[in-house]
């Protein structure tokens, strides 16, 4: 068929790869930073001019990268929402990230709806600071002339396919990144304007949803523009997931998500339920704390780096010689703890040595995990392998207790880009489909990632030991504070 591209405009930077459509195979990569000014004292700026998107998206193109494709996929950040006047122009800076200013307003949406089982029948999700719903409910309460002068609404990767299309009348996004918004339904494939009044305080446009294989539209020169959707999705197109595979994140707080045929309404809110590149559904259960907990342990012990805190742990065994971390540092989400500490359990003299508390760091961080996966494992969610992502997975003691812990296959790919990996094969798809070689209920069958597979094996008796053990604290601790 030729080559495609797959760009992922991520919170920091756009990288481009350029693949064979027939195979996947990465013929060509192009990367460039966002010019973006960072906040004094770390951390990500919570408003950022979206034309920065589009600087490094050039930049990341240049050298002639895109000569001879024939069609582009967008990824971008999830969350990140761009206001815009009647005219088209930006109203202010987008929004992006989880956006601490918006903790009030989340709240204040959670209320106003009548609770948090509310908003999951909505919308299958219930506000959380990071989403566009709940930044719309700060922008009409702290900037009511912006909020006013709001016409229409999009995300990020619904703003750069409307840019790389040169701004036509016809708005789209698709069904991924329409469900990260908090007004958007995955269970009835609807919007809920409703709810965008609710929040914005009047009635907006919305870009249109499209089909995973359909195309946004083809640019003057003929190059075609596949739907784009949100960097969760993509990445998890990219690595080529279906059903029975969970995907577990280890980040500073954790996720875990999976492949599954229908949306999941859980009214506790545990579960947000995302739409996923394909037609199916992502399940997703987030965790506050992962691995914030290992570098507060690092921190703790006094040593130099996470690697060195995995091979202090690989000195102790399994199950820490008793000691128990519940890792719920910042407060936790699953289970809905918001205002609880950490808690260490067990010490008793022979197991108050450096080792075994940095195995209970690592145990209990895993284990908060497994408590995710339990939540999806107990509405029907099929998990038989799953695919651990983020640099923390690469460490010995990660990858020597997760499969016992977890209790399945674990595989860890190796790093690549999936995120833009996974819009070029949409942009595949999309090119299939119009040229009519593709089904457009079936994506092209890529190449899956390279990975190391671990097996539970020998071990897994031990592991459900640790993790029963870790129950027992929790549950002592925070009594049934955790219903999955």
């Amino acid at each position: 068929m030729g080559i495609v591209a797959g760009l992922d405009s991520s919170p920091d930077f756009t990288r481009i790869v350029v693949c064979d459509t027939d195979t996947g195979a990465v013929l060509r990569q192009g990367y460039a930073p966002h010019p973006v000014e960072m906040p004094e004292g770390g951390g990500r700026p919570a408003d950022v001019d979206p034309q920065a998107w589009l600087l490094s998206l050039g930049e990341a193109a240049g050298g002639g990268l895109l000569e001879g494709v024939q069609a582009i996929g967008v990824s971008a950040q999830q969350n990140a929402v761009v206001p815009l006047d009647a005219q088209g122009g930006t109203v202010r800076p987008a929004m992006v990230g989880a956006d601490r200013r918006t903790q009030v307003a989340a709240a204040d949406l959670i209320d106003a709806l009548g609770g948090r089982e509310a908003w999951a029948q909505a919308v299958g999700c219930v506000p959380q600071v990071a989403q566009p719903v709940t930044k719309l409910r700060w922008l009409a309460r702290t900037e009511p002339d912006n909020a006013l002068r709001t016409a229409v609404l999009m995300q990020a990767h619904d703003w750069l396919v409307w840019q790389l299309l040169g701004r036509p009348v016809r708005r789209t996004t698709d069904r991924g990144g329409a469900s990260s918004t908090g007004y958007w339904s995955a269970a009835t494939g609807a919007y809920r304007p409703d709810l965008v009044e609710l929040a914005l305080g009047h009635q907006v446009l919305l870009p249109e949803v499209i089909g995973p294989a359909e195309a946004a539209g083809t640019t003057p020169e003929g190059l075609l523009i596949s739907a784009g959707t949100g960097e969760t999705m993509a990445a998890a197109f990219g690595l080529g997931i279906g059903l029975g595979d969970a995907v577990v994140s280890l980040g500073a707080s954790g996720s875990v998500m999976a492949v599954h045929p229908e949306a999941l309404v859980d009214g506790s809110g545990m579960i947000t339920a995302l739409a996923d590149a394909t037609g199916m559904h992502l399940p997703v259960v987030t965790t506050q704390n992962a691995v914030r907990a290992l570098r507060g342990a690092t921190e703790l012990l006094g040593l130099p780096d996470l690697e060195s805190l995995s091979d202090l742990a690989m000195k102790s065994t399994p199950g820490a010689h008793g000691l128990v971390l519940l890792p719920y540092l910042e407060g936790e989400r699953t289970p809905h703890l918001p205002h609880t500490a950490g808690t260490l359990a067990g010490l008793r003299r022979e197991s108050m040595k450096p080792e075994h508390l940095a195995r209970a760091a690592f145990e209990g961080m895993l284990c908060g995990l497994a408590d995710a996966l339990d939540v999806l494992r107990g509405r029907g969610v099929e998990v038989r392998r799953i695919f651990l992502l983020g640099p923390a997975a690469e460490l010995p003691a990660v990858q020597a207790a997760a499969p016992s812990l977890f209790g399945t296959q674990v595989v860890v790919p190796q790093p690549a880009d999936y995120a833009a990996i996974g819009a070029a094969r949409q942009a595949a798809w999309a090119l299939g489909v119009s040229q009519g070689t593709l089904d457009p209920r079936t994506p092209p069958a890529w190449q899956g990632a390279a990975a190391q597979v671990l097996e539970p094996g020998e071990e897994l008796a031990v592991g459900q030991a640790v993790r029963q053990q870790f129950v027992s604290v929790r549950e002592q601790t925070h009594p049934g504070a955790f219903r999955p």
